[in-house]
């Protein structure tokens, strides 16, 4: 069974936050949530944060066991863009994107062999 979270408008761009999901990726969750805890990376907060939710959603609604946990699949999207200008050289402006990103996160059950 698969358990999907999902985080929309993160103030972080994909690009920054798809380099720490993809040290993540494929793990069993209570080592990412390890790994996460000690990264120095901003986007880790975030990426933490969703996979503890993830988790306790696992537990408490589809009565799963929290140690056959792992990370299927996690990934960062575009979310909306906010544009911004700041005072530039000789009386012009110049155009800044403040990216945002939308987090997927899927955990699946391990197989018993």
């Amino acid at each position: 069974m698969d358990v999907r979270a999902y985080a929309r408008g993160i103030f972080i761009s994909p690009q920054k936050l798809g380099l720490v999901c993809d040290k993540v990726r494929g793990m069993q969750a209570e080592q990412a949530l390890v790994v996460l805890e000690f990264m120095p990376h901003k986007g880790a907060r975030f990426i933490h944060k969703l996979l503890t939710s993830a988790l306790a959603n696992a537990e408490n609604n589809f009565d799963l066991e929290r140690d056959e946990m792992f990370i299927s699949n996690i990934f960062a999207g575009d979310g909306p863009m906010l544009k911004r200008y700041k005072a530039g050289a000789r009386g012009r402006y110049k155009p800044r994107k403040r990216r945002t990103s939308h987090l997927t996160l899927v955990l699946s059950q391990r197989e018993a062999n």
